[in-house]
């Protein structure tokens, strides 16, 4: 990464325009061609330095439910397991951990219901039975932004 890609990456996280030509706007506010910026964007998604690019919505002010769950995965259901889960659009993020319950992710749904329904037919169809919903209680957000 040069120093285009750092500022480029320090403008986009958290400050994404969202209109008709964002690229052309991201090139204006950082004095760089919008052909640069789009093809810069690009390469850093190809190489794997940009996950995703797309909105955060509060789910709960969308009338959703969310839950982080926790399973506790043997290393050998582990790879299927993880393949099902990834299969809900709902899922938002899946992470392995170094812990007894090793697999965590995020579930957004219309209803609680729809979240304990599908990880029963998770927990059904990848036979692991340890698999947890944990609402939140209280909702922190804080915003985080990394200087590249």
């Amino acid at each position: 990464m040069d120093e285009r890609d750092r500022k480029i990456l320090n403008a986009i996280q958290s400050d994404f325009p969202i209109e008709s030509r964002p690229y052309g706007e991201l090139g204006k506010r950082l004095e760089l061609p919008e052909e640069e910026v789009f093809l810069r964007i690009k390469e850093l998604k190809e190489a794997g330095v940009i996950r995703r690019i797309g909105g955060n919505f509060h789910s709960r002010k969308l009338d959703f439910s969310s839950t982080l769950c926790a399973a506790k995965v043997p290393a050998e259901k582990l790879d299927r397991f993880v393949e099902f889960v990834n299969r809900y659009p709902g899922v938002t993020h899946n992470y392995l951990r170094n812990h007894e319950y090793n697999v965590w992710f995020t579930f957004i749904a219309p209803t609680m219901e729809a979240i304990e329904d599908a990880l029963s037919e998770i927990s059904h169809a990848t036979d692991v039975k340890d698999v947890h919903s944990l609402p939140a209680l209280r909702t922190f957000k804080i915003k985080v932004d990394f200087e590249v």
